[in-house]
């Protein structure tokens, strides 16, 4: 299996950028589909954005359509999450995960799941 860890979370002004990565170990991406969620204080854990293992398809909440975008790396041990013209309302602790299937966009079709990163956006 996959272990996933998150990482480049912090503190940022609004419409301000922010880079999040999620790291692979034991093994690549390659049979997995990706995707980030995220969850804030009280809320329910909802889609930011998914990518298929080849690739070619991407889906995002839409909420962040036309400010984030989700890639892998060429090694595939890498995922990233660009997010900008940040606002409050992104402020939440940012999970990365792997499902075992072409193409995944809830979170109940994900197996693996990385610890989060917490994403605070100041007004």
């Amino acid at each position: 299996q996959v272990q996933l860890v998150e990482s480049g979370g912090g503190l940022v002004q609004a419409g301000g950028s922010l880079r999040l990565s999620c790291a692979a170990s034991g093994r690549t991406f390659s049979a997995y589909a990706m995707g980030w969620f995220r969850q804030a204080p009280g809320k329910g854990r909802e889609l930011v954005a998914a990518i298929s293992r080849s690739g070619g398809a991407t889906s995002y909440g839409d909420s962040v359509k036309g400010r984030f975008t989700i890639s892998v790396d060429n090694a595939k041990t890498t995922m990233f999450l660009q997010m900008n013209n940040l606002n409050p309302e992104d402020t939440a602790v940012y999970y990365c995960a792997a499902a075992g299937a072409w193409f995944a966009t809830t979170p109940r079709e994900y197996t693996y799941w990385g610890q989060g990163t917490q994403v605070t956006v100041s007004a």
